[in-house]
């Protein structure tokens, strides 16, 4: 079996809503029986506007959030079968984004006074990696991504906004995790580290990876796209 075109995440008629309590029980839907598949090796971006959904959708790959109905298959990368994210434990989720399922957005949950290179080689460190083999990788992707050496060693909540995007990134990207999800990855990102991180995503789809983002840069979003997947807003579709 070629892995460039194996199914890495199969999406069947995923249904999502919110409930505001605050409000009496409106039920407010954001997705509506999506379906979709991603091989590896694909760089799928969502496609649509503002509020149709889209990081609604990468959290429920990533099961931040439960969908209401349907299944999300990713192939789980210990075992090669399909499992079904939506009905997965708590254990077995956990188990996933250890092994198979990265995930980028462009907010860093700040660990305090961790230093950023441990922050970013945390991830190969829970593969079982050596400390100073994780720790070198984590410098070199740090460096690849501009950060200066200086700030290695230092925790990240003081660092602008771009620094901290950029250890987030190196974070995401330094374990060779088969499946991405990537939220805006590039938003506070200048143009030298805008291209970067394009050319990591494309290293990373050359590999085999199944990547699914959302690009609000146009000028990334073209670069890296196998695909574009057009999310509508549920309330259009019903008007």
């Amino acid at each position: 079996m070629h892995m460039t075109h194996t199914t890495q995440i199969k999406v069947d008629a995923l249904t999502k809503a919110f409930t505001l309590h605050t409000q009496g029980g409106v039920r407010i839907p954001v997705l509506e029986a999506i379906s979709f598949e991603v091989a590896a090796g694909e760089c799928v971006v969502l496609d649509g506007p503002s509020g149709a959904g889209k990081s609604t959708l990468l959290r429920c790959l990533y099961a931040n959030y439960l969908a209401a109905s349907g299944s999300i298959l990713v192939r789980d990368a210990a075992t090669g079968a399909m499992r079904d994210i939506v009905r997965a434990t708590p254990q077995q989720i956990i188990e996933l984004r250890r092994t198979t399922i990265s995930y980028v957005s462009q907010f860093l949950r700040v660990i305090p006074r961790v230093s950023s290179l441990d922050i970013v080689a945390e991830p190969l460190l829970a593969l079982g990696e050596d400390r100073s083999v994780a720790r070198d990788k984590a410098a070199a992707l740090l460096a690849q991504l501009n950060l200066p050496e200086r700030l290695w060693q230092l925790p990240p909540a003081t660092f602008s906004g771009g620094e901290q995007q950029r250890i987030n990134i190196a974070r995401g990207f330094i374990a060779a995790r088969p499946i991405m999800l990537l939220d805006e990855p590039t938003a506070s990102l200048d143009a030298i580290n805008r291209a970067v991180v394009i050319d990591l995503i494309r290293q990373r789809c050359a590999a085999g990876t199944a990547i699914v983002g959302i690009f609000h840069d146009a000028e990334v979003r073209d670069a890296v796209a196998t695909r574009r997947l057009a999310i509508q807003p549920v309330t259009a579709l019903a008007a």
